[in-house]
C-alpha cells in the first residue's frame, strides 16, 4: 500500500486497502482494490457523469464505487459475492461523501438482473471468463429489452477476458488508456473501453 493510496482512503473516509482471498476459488477472483491513479483516468475520461448509473462488479469493499460516485456525481450499484467484503463496504458507505449514491446487492454477477438505468460497468478481473459470459449475456439482454449504449470498462484484462470479448459481434473497442506509471512496464495496465452497437 502506497501513501498515495492511503491518503485518498483518508479523503474519502473509507477503508478499502488490503487484498481478501477468504472466498476465491477458481471462478471468484481475490478482492484486490483499484488503484487510485487508474481510477483517477476513468473519472478524467468524462465519459461518466451525474445521469450515468454505473455496475462495480465484484465491488469488494466499495472503493471504485465511492470514488466515481464523489468525482462523477454518478450513480452506483455494487455487486459482490463475498458477505463479509460486502459488509465492509457497507460500513465505508456510512462516512464517504455521497455514500448515497451508491447501492450494494450481495449477488452471484451471473444471476444480477441488470437495471433498465445501468448504462456503465466497471471491471477488474472478478471473476473468471466463464461467469462473465453469462454476465455479458444479462447486459446484452438488457440492452435488447430497453435500448441503449452500455459503456463497458476493463482494467487490467486478462488474455481470457480479451479473446472473449474478441468473439462479440455488438460491442465495439472505443478506447485504450495506457495505466502504466513510473517504471512499470507491464502490457496489461490498461483500460480498455467497449461499447454495445445497434441498440
Amino acid at each position: 500500500m502506497t501513501d498515495y493510496e492511503q491518503e485518498w482512503d483518508n479523503l474519502l473516509g473509507i477503508k478499502t486497502t488490503g487484498r481478501d482471498d477468504s472466498i476465491s476459488d477458481l471462478t471468484r477472483f481475490p478482492y484486490e482494490p483499484t488503484d487510485y491513479r487508474v481510477l483517477e483516468q476513468v473519472a478524467s475520461t468524462g465519459l461518466i457523469g451525474k445521469k450515468n448509473t454505473l455496475l462495480d462488479y465484484g465491488c469488494g469493499k466499495g472503493r471504485v464505487s465511492f470514488f466515481l460516485s464523489s468525482q462523477t456525481k454518478c450513480h452506483s450499484i455494487g455487486i459482490e459475492y463475498n458477505p463479509r467484503l460486502l459488509e465492509r463496504a457497507k460500513l465505508n458507505q456510512e462516512n464517504a461523501p455521497r455514500g448515497h449514491l451508491v447501492t450494494f446487492v450481495q449477488a452471484d454477477a451471473a444471476d444480477f438482473t441488470v437495471p433498465p438505468r445501468a448504462d456503465r460497468a466497471f471491471f477488474f478481473n472478478p471473476f473468471s471468463v466463464d461467469i462473465l459470459r453469462r454476465v455479458m449475456a444479462n447486459l446484452l439482454i438488457s440492452c435488447s429489452e430497453h435500448p441503449r449504449e452500455i459503456l463497458l470498462f476493463f482494467y487490467y484484462p486478462s488474455e481470457f477476458y480479451l479473446e472473449y470479448l474478441a468473439t462479440l459481434p455488438r460491442i465495439t473497442l472505443v478506447d485504450a488508456i495506457d495505466c502504466r506509471f513510473g517504471s512499470e512496464a507491464d502490457p496489461r495496465e490498461k483500460l480498455l473501453i467497449y461499447q454495445t452497437t445497434g441498440y
